[in-house]
């Protein structure tokens, strides 16, 4: 099983087992994690499960689509490493990933 490691907005790491298939988003929920607040269940029309990606991870990522990248141009806490968390799948391939959640808007 994947590990995925998670930054709270306190610092705090996390390291989480997460179920390849499920989207990074659907991860942190499943642990617990309640600061990732996801209102929309994924369907990527907020950004209210935003997150910064390890830069060692990016080419890994599916790239962003268009509505991902108008939600986050939208956020005062968007930078070079945001994405939503939704919108990435959680794989094998992304063993070791971490993530920091970003900054409330």
């Amino acid at each position: 099983m994947p590990k995925l490691i998670v930054v709270t907005r306190e610092g705090e790491e996390r390291e989480i087992n997460g179920e390849a298939g499920l989207s990074v988003m659907e991860v942190i929920r499943d642990a617990g994690i309640d600061e990732l607040l996801a209102l929309c269940g994924g369907c990527c029309s907020c950004a209210t499960c935003h997150v910064h990606v390890d830069p060692a991870f990016a080419e890994r990522l599916p790239a962003m689509s268009p509505d991902e990248d108008d939600l986050l141009d939208s956020s005062d806490e968007c930078n070079a490493t945001s994405r939503l968390s939704c919108q990435l799948p959680f794989t094998d391939a992304l063993d070791g990933l971490k993530v920091t959640i970003a900054g409330e808007d």
